[in-house]
């Protein structure tokens, strides 16, 4: 063939017979053959090598981008549990330094930027008359019960509904059920130390930081505590404090868990987004609620069988076990949801939020009742009044209580979405505020280390207390008559209340 002549040079045409011919067009194409591998060889071997480095590049970035995700992550986890502990917020600290006196009056002022100016953190200015209004009654160091053992922040606190236990979740990793005996909290204290009963969430000697107890709650018997801790597990002992199950399903910190009133079922939020519906007999999962796209910070059931969930992306949701869309979506806050309540009734759901407001929504209809803008900054937690319709209490009107970081408590008329009362007396941050179980009373903690107990009626102070570290939590106890308080220097107090 004419392609075989190039194998050829003029002289072997001429010198060599057809079969030498022959056998050195067949030897060159075997050469030209192999050399054709070999350079096949070795591109493929080449472009092998870029490949393999490609991947390199792109394993060294997908290692970064999770390594940047993952830093992310923990900045994030740190947020929101900074937010459990109370310190998550940037506050603006009110500078109380320049106390001008003005006749029987004392009007506090602070520096703003440097320059000076009455503050107004209500409908009026803060001010004490001295003539008019009595002072409140400062309880004294000698009529608190101190409870001491926690090595860390006690960021909660509630009263078992049956008797006289006490438990509290600390940073330390533990939480501890104490034993306060009848009588007054004074003579309580010369009798000895309560018994306790500790609650590890760790295995080893040393305190594991990543198990901090960041919420706790009785069942309705007072039979059964659930904690839930940073480690993402939610536990649940009996009231000798042995542990009962550990639910193990959530990846992320615990940041709210409850009951419902039946005692079947427990419910937990959770910073990995969802919220999930325990099985307490089987000590299974019964349903996981993956409707959020950010951290779901507090959870409230609303009966038995349905509860709502809010979360950091500023979306309300009402669930139900068994279903599997939200059977109701409250959208209208431009901040975080802090906190979520239903009133004694279930037909009212309060929220409150970064945005500085309070709203009030009703399963009828999708836009809020009510938006309670009065106050200045982010609004941390809302309990409801136990008055109202279909409560003990049912010839007293229901209230919504709302606590900010621009230290005051308002008071709102839950019909008609007004407010009764502005209450100023926090020199910081007020965190916790709980009413007494006749709604006559309410208590409020604040990061300036003060308790107050307000009359509702009055919108007045009517006992206080200074302690050594900011108040997270305060609960009264089922008969009114005692309330206790988680501080940031790891006490936990416990005050006599009789008027």
């Amino acid at each position: 063939m004419d392609e075989d002549f190039s194998f050829l040079q003029p002289l072997d045409l001429i010198t060599k017979d057809v079969d030498e011919l022959q056998k050195i067009i067949k030897e060159k194409k075997e050469n030209l053959h192999k050399d054709k591998h070999r350079g096949k060889d070795k591109d493929t071997s080449e472009v092998d090598r870029e490949h393999e480095r490609e991947h390199a590049r792109e394993r060294e970035k997908e290692k970064q981008l999770k390594e940047k995700e993952e830093e992310r992550d923990k900045e994030r986890i740190e947020k929101d549990r900074e937010r459990k502990k109370g310190k998550e917020k940037e506050k603006i600290h009110e500078d109380f330094t320049d106390m001008k006196h003005s006749g029987d009056k004392i009007t506090a002022r602070h520096e703003d930027n440097g320059t000076g100016g009455d503050i107004h953190v209500g409908p009026e200015p803060m001010e004490i008359s001295m003539n008019s209004t009595p002072l409140p009654i400062q309880i004294q160091s000698c009529d608190v019960m101190s409870l001491e053992g926690h090595t860390s922040e006690v960021f909660a606190c509630a009263w078992s509904p049956s008797g006289s236990l006490l438990a509290s979740g600390s940073g330390d990793s533990t939480a501890r059920i104490w034993t306060i005996g009848d009588g007054p909290c004074s003579s309580s204290m010369q009798n000895g130390p309560p018994n306790v009963v500790m609650l590890k969430h760790f295995k080893g000697r040393t305190n594991e930081k990543s198990k901090d107890v960041t919420t706790l709650d009785w069942n309705a018997e007072g039979t059964l505590l659930a904690t839930g801790s940073y480690d993402g597990q939610a536990r649940i002992w009996n009231r000798e404090g042995e542990l009962m199950s550990t639910l193990n399903k959530h990846k992320g910190p615990i940041f709210s868990l409850k009951w419902n009133k039946k005692g079947d079922y427990l419910l937990s939020g959770s910073f990995d987004k969802t919220a999930i519906v325990w099985d307490v007999k089987t000590g299974e999962w019964r349903q996981q609620f993956e409707f959020h796209s950010a951290p779901t910070l507090d959870v409230d059931w609303r009966n038995d069988v349905s509860f709502a969930t809010c979360s950091t992306d500023m979306m309300i949701y009402v669930c139900k076990v068994g279903e599997n869309r939200p059977i109701k979506t409250f959208a209208g806050h431009q901040g975080e949801v802090n906190a979520i309540k239903w009133d004694p009734t279930g037909s009212l759901l309060a929220s409150c939020s970064d945005d500085s407001t309070a709203k009030i929504w009703s399963m009828k209809q999708d836009a809020c009742m009510h938006d309670l803008k009065e106050h200045a900054k982010e609004i941390y937690t809302i309990r409801w009044s136990p008055t109202g319709p279909g409560t003990n209490n049912p010839t007293q009107r229901l209230l919504l209580a709302s606590a900010s970081f621009d230290s005051t408590i308002k008071l709102w008329d839950a019909e008609l979405g007004s407010i009764v009362h502005s209450l100023t007396g926090h020199r910081d941050s007020v965190y916790s505020v709980a009413f007494s179980p006749n709604g006559e009373y309410l208590a409020s903690g604040s990061l300036d280390k003060c308790m107050h107990i307000w009359s509702v009626k009055e919108a007045k102070i009517v006992k206080t207390y200074k302690g050594s570290g900011g108040i997270f939590e305060v609960c009264w106890n089922k008969e009114g008559d005692r309330i206790a308080a988680g501080f940031s220097n790891n006490v936990v107090c416990v005050f006599d209340f009789r008027m």
